[in-house]
């Protein structure tokens, strides 16, 4: 069962092989897949803006001030 999401996740993305819809050392939101967790990989909403499933080694979770994560909300 999946747990509800309060607070949004972003990770840096650190490599990109093969992936064409991600950058290497841009922000991403996470989405929450407890699934997909078990299995090493991310839910990541991506260049294309739909969210996808990528290793999850490819990335690093941060923490961002509320007001960064209140204006990345809102770019979206």
């Amino acid at each position: 069962m999946e747990e509800k999401q309060i607070e949004p996740i972003f990770v840096l993305c650190l490599e990109n092989k093969d992936c064409d819809d991600l950058e290497a050392r841009k922000f991403y939101q996470v989405l929450a897949d407890d699934r997909a967790a078990e299995e090493g990989y991310m839910r990541i909403i991506d260049e294309s803006g739909e969210d996808y499933l990528y290793p999850a080694s490819y990335f690093i979770t941060i923490s961002l001030p509320q007001k960064a994560c209140e204006a990345f909300r809102l770019a979206v």
